[in-house]
Parts: structure tokens; C-alpha cells; sequence
């Protein structure tokens, strides 16, 4: 009897799903990064064609690191920062509990962690404070300065209350708009997870997600599996 083989994480089912979804729509032929050669299938109308063979493979490995790092207890920090991308991003990491940044990286986040960690830790303790009604003995003048600064400070760090330690990894929803997360997690020996698209570097990231970055849909398929993945395996 021939032994059987163990589930694959992503099923034939899904690829169906990622054509819906557009994951195999990359760029132009002439905005083609040669790295990414070998994660296309061809061209359509001088539109490149990610191969979903690849992007399955890369999925899968993936997430079999993201579900080593969740049954461990590990956090992983999702990254998307361009305006399209800020409210899916905020609800996937929410729905499965995880540490995020929308909108704008935060410069030495993971490189200057220690002293970053002091400002989250500065911006809860002032916004717990102002729940108590702690602030209420100081003037109205004060007060509303308080919460210009808490305002502030939520926007910047929101994301990170739960942050307590570097991340086990990162994840990006695209690469050349997050080059800078990217070099800082390099320096600080965080692998990186990434949706990369016909146009960026794949050799800048850890773990390969040949797929769109761009439209909403392929996003919104990938934080989806990406979600579901960590909240079924949360110990």
C-alpha cells in the first residue's frame, strides 16, 4: 500500500479562485523586473502573466511558516502602506489578532525597537489615563492638547499595542513600496513574507508570493487565506 500523501494546504480549488480573484495579472512588459522572469507565464496584450502554478508553491510555503510561527504563539507584523490598502489590511490583522501598520511605516521600528516600544508604551498609558478621567485636573486647554497628542500618537501606533517583541516575521503587501520595512527586517534577521508583483525583487524576500499587489481583489483573496491559516492554527 502506498503511503498517503499529507493535504497540501492550497487545493486546485483556490487556484480557480485566484484567476477570479486577478492574482495573475502583473504589469507591462517593459516594467518587467528580470528576478521575476521565472514566475511568469507569458504575455496578454503586452501584459505580463504570473504563473498561479508558482504562486500556489509559493503560498503554501508561506503559509506553513506562518502556521509554525502561530502554533508557537509568534506574532507576524502585516505591512501595507498605500492608502488603497489600509482598511483590508487593519481588518485581517485585526480578525486574526495581529500587530499592523497602514498607511505610513514608522523609520527604526525594527531597528530602534526598544526606544519605539517606550512611545507605544507612552501613547497607552496617556489614553488610559484619559479613560480614568486622570486628566480631567488639568485645564480644559490642557486637556484638548492631550488629545491632540493621543490622536496623534493612535494614528502612528494603533497597530502596535500588542507588539511587545520584534515580530517573528513580517509581512508586506507588495515590495517596492516597502523597501525600507523590508532592509529594516534584513538587518534585524526577521524573515519576510510578500506579495510580489512582475515589477519588483523577489530576492529581497524570504518567502515568495508571486501574485497582483495592486488590485483589490487579489488582496483581498490573500489576507483572506492568510487570516483564516492564522486563526486556525492559534494555540
Amino acid at each position: 500500500m502506498t503511503e498517503k500523501k499529507s493535504q497540501s494546504i492550497v487545493s486546485d480549488e483556490l487556484a480557480k479562485e485566484m484567476f477570479k480573484a486577478g492574482v495573475h495579472w502583473g504589469h507591462k512588459k517593459s516594467n518587467r523586473h528580470p528576478k521575476m522572469e521565472q514566475y511568469i507565464y507569458g504575455l496578454k496584450n503586452n501584459i505580463q502573466i504570473i504563473d498561479l502554478q508558482k504562486t500556489m508553491e509559493g503560498l503554501e510555503k508561506a503559509l506553513e511558516f506562518i502556521e509554525e510561527i502561530v502554533k508557537k504563539g509568534g506574532k507576524i507584523l502585516f505591512v501595507g502602506i498605500r492608502p488603497q490598502v489600509q482598511v483590508l489590511l487593519e481588518e485581517a490583522a485585526k480578525n486574526c489578532k495581529m500587530p499592523y501598520i497602514a498607511l505610513r511605516w514608522i523609520g527604526g521600528l525594527l531597528t530602534n525597537f526598544k526606544n519605539l516600544r517606550k512611545r507605544i508604551e507612552y501613547f497607552m498609558d496617556l489614553e488610559k489615563k484619559r479613560e480614568a478621567g486622570e486628566l480631567k485636573k488639568y485645564t480644559k486647554k490642557e486637556q484638548k492638547e492631550f488629545d491632540k497628542e493621543i490622536e496623534k500618537l493612535k494614528k502612528r501606533f494603533d497597530g502596535l499595542r500588542d507588539l511587545d517583541k520584534l515580530p517573528d516575521a513580517v509581512l508586506v503587501l507588495g515590495v517596492r513600496e516597502h523597501l525600507t520595512p523590508i532592509r529594516e527586517a534584513k538587518i534585524k534577521k526577521i524573515p519576510v513574507i510578500a506579495l510580489v508583483d512582475t515589477d519588483s525583487n523577489p530576492s529581497l524576500v524570504d518567502y515568495v508570493i508571486p501574485s497582483n499587489d495592486d488590485a483589490i481583489s487579489a488582496l483581498q483573496f490573500m489576507l483572506k487565506i492568510i487570516e483564516e491559516t492564522i486563526n486556525k492554527n492559534k494555540i
